[in-house]
Order: structure tokens, then sequence, then C-alpha cells
């Protein structure tokens, strides 16, 4: 007798929700700057996500539909974090400029997005097999080496990914049972790499100087000559790096309670809305209630997400609901917390909402593969 399967309709329901409204958001935050920058049709942008959204949901309803367990093989594992490298390099190599998209014609991919699907199944597959001995170091060697190289290579381009893909790594592993020595080691690793990734770009130091030292008082204090801040504007586009946050942080609160209204937002004073600060449109056209639920919607994935992770059925499909849940809301909350002016800048999408077909499918993708292991879970 076949297994009766048990949709996560909560789940399932709130993502179909949260993608329909981002679309909206999308059209909303690209019509006039469609016409205006670009000088196409209003309905551009949002013609080309719904294809996505079309696209991703397919693969949605494919993912969970199948059994999580086939997905529990060497060859699913390190033939996507194989995968994902190779056009990471590929990507290097054809897109000389900004090193992260992947394009052939109209069609452009961009693979560090794949890395998280990549690295949900990987540590998924390591973890439930290592569980015994998971502070050995044949357990940590080879998931330090494994995530080192991926956000290695995500974040010469990507800085914002491969900050989402080491905190997922982390958080998963101090579930697991990993040693405080271990996580502080790895915090401490990944913070040098990530000042050396900020000072390698120019741009990101600008930024990052711009939210700790406003002012410059404390850096001129440090280097009286200004040869930081000299290295540091030779690559910004603009004299104030921290313009596009502080733009969208009062927009996001000039909403109020009930917001302005769809299509009246004054999108034109913050740069990217369709896209990276998204959230900063809702909070304006929405208000505190249009970005109070989009929240509540995350925190109904986190909710559905650790349901799934304590009744799943097997160690494997534990680590994959946990691997998929954190890593899509670490995701939303640097994001928010990017447009809230909390953090330094960092080009990260919105999941489900912000405007961006390969973003949109590895969320999808993320959110079949939890949908999976609710659906077989005994």
């Amino acid at each position: 007798m076949a297994q009766r399967l048990k949709t996560d309709w909560i789940l399932f329901l709130t993502v179909i929700t949260m993608v329909c409204f981002g679309l909206v958001m999308v059209y909303t935050s690209s019509a006039v700057v469609a016409q205006i920058k670009y000088h196409v049709s209003s309905t551009h942008f949002v013609l080309r996500q719904l294809g996505w959204a079309i696209v991703s949901m397919s693969v949605l309803l494919y993912c969970m539909r199948r059994d999580y367990r086939r997905w529990n093989s060497p060859k699913v594992a390190f033939a996507g974090l194989g995968l994902v490298l190779l056009l990471l390099l590929a990507v290097y190599v054809t897109d000389s400029g900004s090193h992260r998209w992947l394009k052939a014609g109209p069609f452009s991919l961009q693979p560090s997005e794949l890395a998280k699907p990549a690295l949900t199944l990987f540590l998924a597959f390591f973890l439930c097999r290592r569980l015994d001995a998971i502070n050995d170091r044949h357990t940590l060697g080879p998931i330090a080496i494994c995530i080192s190289f991926m956000a290695l290579a995500v974040a010469v381009a990507d800085l914002g990914t491969a900050v989402v893909l080491v905190t997922t790594t982390i958080a998963v592993i101090f579930v697991a049972g990993v040693e405080y020595r271990y996580l502080i080691a790895c915090g401490v690793l990944g913070a040098l790499l990530g000042a050396g990734f900020i000072i390698m770009k120019p741009y990101r130091l600008a930024r990052a100087i711009d939210f700790v030292d406003r002012n410059h008082t404390l850096l001129n204090k440090v280097d009286p000559n200004g040869h930081v801040l000299g290295y540091a504007k030779q690559t910004a586009s603009t004299s104030d790096p921290g313009y596009q946050q502080r733009q969208a942080k009062i927009a996001a609160g000039a909403g109020g309670v009930a917001g302005v209204g769809l299509m009246n937002g004054n999108i034109l004073y913050v740069p990217e809305a369709h896209t990276d600060f998204i959230y900063a449109v809702i909070g304006e056209e929405t208000g505190f209630l249009g970005a109070a639920l989009l929240i509540a919607g995350f925190m109904v994935v986190l909710w559905r997400g650790m349901r799934t992770y304590i009744c799943a059925a097997d160690h494997f499909g534990r680590y994959l609901a946990l691997s998929v849940t954190v890593c899509v809301v670490v995701q939303a909350l640097v994001n928010i917390s990017v447009v809230l002016d909390l953090i330094p800048n960092k080009g990260i999408p919105l999941p489900f909402i912000s405007y961006g077909g390969s973003s949109l499918l590895s969320t999808l993708l993320l959110m079949g593969m939890l949908l999976s292991v609710s659906e077989h879970a005994a």
C-alpha cells in the first residue's frame, strides 16, 4: 500500500502567498524605474519575475513530491558542490566585471544562489553519518574544507551570500553538538576572512567605514594621512556610501501604520528598490502592517521548518530541514537588517520577494526540499 503523503498546507500556502506578494511589490517598485531608467515597458521586470516564478514553482512541486531520502547519497551531495564550484569558476572567467552572472543571450544565472541548496544537502548528508563523532577531526575537517572552498569562491563577488552560507553552517553544526571551542574558532576565522574580503574591495570598505565611523572621527585619528579613506573611495559610485541605506530607512519609516498605498512611494530616491532594498518599498507603501505581516510570513517558515526538523523520520531529514530553514531565515534577517541600517550594506535579496530569478529559484528549491521532508515524515 502506497504511503499517504502529508502536505504541510500551512507552509505551502505561506510560500505561495509570499511569492504572489513579491510579484505585486516587484511591479510597484519597478514600473516607474523600468520606464525612466531602463526605457522599457513598465511590466518588463514583473513579467520576467513571473516567468521565473512559474519555473521555480514547478521545481518546488517536483521536489516536494519526491522522497527526500533519494538525495541521501554521496553522488548528490558532492555532485551539487562540484557543479556549483564549476559554475562559479566559469562565471569568474566569463564575467570579468562583477564575477556574478553566467549569461547566455537573454538568460542569466547567478551561480552563488545555487550554493545554498548544494550546501544544505551536503550538511545533511555528512552530519547524519558523523553524528556519533561530531567533534572528531575527521568530521570537522571535511566540513571546514568544503564550506571554506564554497564561501571563498562565493565571497569574491557576493559577500552577503557567503555570510549566509557560513552562518547556516555554524548554526547547524551547533545544533548537531559541536563543542563551543570549535564554534568560537570558526567564528574568529570567519570574522578574519570576512574582514579580508571587505578590505579586498574598496566599495565594501567604504560601506563598512560609513557604518562604523560615519564622520571619520576615529579613522582620522588612526590614519591622519587619509590613506585608508583614499583607498576606500577608489571605486565608490557616490561620495556618500551610506546614501542607499539611509534613504531606504527613511522610506521604510515613511509609511506609518497603513502605508501610502501601492505605486505611491518615492521609489526613485531608493536605488535598486525592486531588488535588494524592496523591503523599504514594502514599509513605505504598505506601512508597518504590511512589513509586520511579511516578517510574520518568515516566522511561519521558521515555525514550520523547526516543526519538520523535530518530526522528521531520520537524521538526514532533520538536518536537511534545519539547514534549509536557517538558510532562508538568516538571509531574510540579513536583508531586513541592511534595509533598516542595522548592519553594513550587503547585496543580498529578500527571499520570495526581491526581483531576481536565481534567488527565487534557489529559495523555492529549498522550500521544495523542506516540504518533501514534511510530506514523508513518519
